[in-house]
Order: structure tokens, then sequence, then C-alpha cells
């Protein structure tokens, strides 16, 4: 079923506004001529790398090409391709370059929320959180990789009993990031709704590194 009719729509549009061929945009962007038009014919979601090159050569801001693959706020995290959770750098270096989100978005708030999330996780309301809602969180965004893992990795390590109560609250501030909807980025904005929380899991891993006893 064709479900990126909006973006291709949009790219058709500019394809014609500018007297491009689809083939000439392959010149152009480097991005082969049939994932063009996949893209276009809703055969293929586009990954953020297709849009900054879209954005480059059609001289249009990445934010409407991104706004137009969010589908009237219906695609969830479930629908984002599984090369988000493996392409955070590229993210952020699109994020960057772009109008897409406030300047103020920098991993120093996400860093800010952290510190909140890491006295609720001491609590015995973010405890329960934590073990009650990880498993449906996980399960909802159904996504796979080094992000995921990672996660998975903190949430079994929380659960140990000979985790200390330390770092237990450090593990419970990213495992409550990634559960809670309140996040820097909503989780509903595709294709990176969840570059935060993947922030967020290398703001903690950095953490923890530089304890003397992580565990």
């Amino acid at each position: 079923m064709s479900q990126n009719s909006n973006i291709g729509t949009l790219i058709r549009s500019l394809l014609k506004k500018h007297s491009l061929s689809m083939r000439q945009l392959s010149a152009r962007t480097g991005i082969d001529t049939a994932t063009i038009s996949r893209i276009v014919n809703g055969k293929q979601q586009a990954k953020l790398s297709h849009l900054q090159q879209f954005a480059n050569h059609l001289d249009i801001p990445v934010k409407k090409l991104v706004d137009a693959t969010i589908f009237d706020g219906t695609q969830t995290a479930a629908d984002a391709p599984a090369d988000i959770y493996h392409s955070v750098g590229s993210i952020q270096k699109v994020l960057g370059s772009s109008s897409f989100f406030d300047q103020e978005f920098t991993a120093e708030r996400v860093s800010q929320e952290l510190v909140k999330y890491e006295q609720y996780a001491k609590t015995a309301e973010g405890d329960q959180i934590i073990h009650d809602e990880f498993g449906s969180k996980v399960k909802q965004v159904n996504g796979t990789g080094p992000f995921i893992e990672q996660l998975q990795q903190m949430f079994d390590q929380y659960c140990q009993e000979k985790t200390s109560v330390a770092v237990r609250a450090i593990l419970g501030s990213a495992l409550l990031y990634f559960i809670l909807s309140t996040d820097v980025i909503p989780d509903y904005v595709f294709p990176i709704g969840y570059l935060d929380d993947a922030i967020a899991v290398q703001l903690v891993q950095q953490h923890l590194s530089q304890m003397d006893h992580p565990v």
C-alpha cells in the first residue's frame, strides 16, 4: 500500500518546478534513480539522508520534506526505518544544518531532563513505572539495533540486586526518559522522534563510564 503520497506529491511538484527528471535528480544527489522512484511512488520510506539531499538540490527546507512524511501526525516510531537506530551521528549533523527544530535543541537540554528523571527514578513511583512499562514501550517502538540493545542492557542492570543505588538512579533516568512522553523531541515526530532518547542513552553511558565503580 502506498504510504508516501505526501512526500511523493511534493517531490514531483519540485521536480516540475525545477524542470528536472528523476534521473537528473539522481545525478545531482547521488541517490539511485530507482530509489527516488520508489520514494516518490510510496514504495519506500525516505531516509533522513535522502531528505537532506532532496532539500539541498530542490531548494526547499528539509523541515518541509520531513513534515510531508508525518502523514498528518499519524505515523509513529514503529513505522520508522530501522536505520534510524544506527545513525544518531548523521541525524545530529542534519539537525545542526537545518531549521527542523529550535536552535536551542542541544544535548544540554536532554542532560537537564536526565537530572530530573534521576531523582524520579529514586522514588517508588518511578521505579514501578520502569518495571511495569519498559517492556511495552520497547514493543511499541518496534526497534532494533544498538540503541534498543543498549536500553535493554540498562534495564537488565537496573533490575539486578547488586546494582548500587547511585548507578540504578542514573540508569533509571535514561529508562524513564525513554518510557515517558515528555521528551525534548516528541516521539511521534517521524523520523527523528527518538534522537533525544538515543542521546540520553549516550549521556548516561558517559556518566557511568566516569564513575569509579559503575556496578
